[in-house]
């Protein structure tokens, strides 16, 4: 960890900031980078530490995450968490005190109901984890010619978005075992839901969590999508 104690809690977080900035600035240039990759890095890490509430701490994912959305594709793994990675950087969000919510699907074709979902989602919280289907998890419950795009690309485009804070791909059919793991405080599905259909409701409830029906975008879907095309290929 990347950690900043200001000499008086009282100080502003932009302070915070400010010896977050010198210190990671410093250690780039010790690890071997260049003074504009150096001033690189530590502009990003001062820009996740403004956000934060408090003392603050900087993990290597979140400044990681940072730079991915600053750079793009380029370092799309270091954007997209396994499991463990991810339920460190829940546990530290929560303990500044930051609300964390959840929500899930395959998202295999973006489309504007998608961005709908995931927008209204990140306005119920202070930061978002996105489960993602994996690829096979996809072909079992869609069919065996899903999905279109596969996980890597699917998780790159999701990591980009401003609304989505992580992603994790998950093997299962259902999302369960990482909303156990994560134990997020919101769980966020679409209204063609009921919260007594939701996968892992009784979880999050249970642990003083809510769950979140938000409404959907109507005709937007990646089956239709995929109706459109084979119908405009087959005349």
């Amino acid at each position: 960890l990347l950690h900043c104690q200001p000499r008086r809690a009282a100080l502003a977080n932009d302070h915070a900031a400010g010896d977050t900035v010198i210190a990671t600035f410093a250690l780039s240039l010790a690890a071997g980078a260049d003074r504009v990759q150096a001033a690189t890095i530590a502009n990003a890490a001062g820009g996740v530490v403004v956000g934060k509430r408090g003392t603050a701490r900087l993990t290597v994912e979140e400044l990681s995450g940072a730079l991915f959305r600053s750079h793009g594709p380029v370092a799309h793994k270091d954007a997209i968490l396994d499991a463990n990675a991810a339920a460190r950087m829940v546990a530290a969000w929560k303990e500044e005190g930051l609300s964390v919510g959840f929500t899930n699907g395959c998202f295999d074709i973006l489309h504007a109901g998608h961005v709908s979902l995931l927008h209204a989602a990140r306005s119920r919280c202070d930061r978002l984890v996105l489960g993602l289907n994996s690829d096979a998890s996809v072909r079992r419950l869609k069919g065996p010619g899903r999905p279109v795009n596969d996980q890597h690309d699917r998780a790159c485009v999701l990591a980009a978005l401003a609304s989505v804070d992580a992603v994790v791909v998950f093997e299962e059919d259902t999302p369960l075992k990482l909303i156990e793991a994560l134990l997020p405080d919101i769980l966020v599905k679409g209204a063609d839901y009921t919260i007594e259909t939701v996968v892992g409701a009784d979880v999050v409830q249970n642990a003083g969590g809510r769950v979140v029906l938000v409404d959907l975008v109507a005709g937007k879907s990646t089956t239709k999508t995929i109706g459109k095309l084979r119908a405009g290929g087959a005349n």
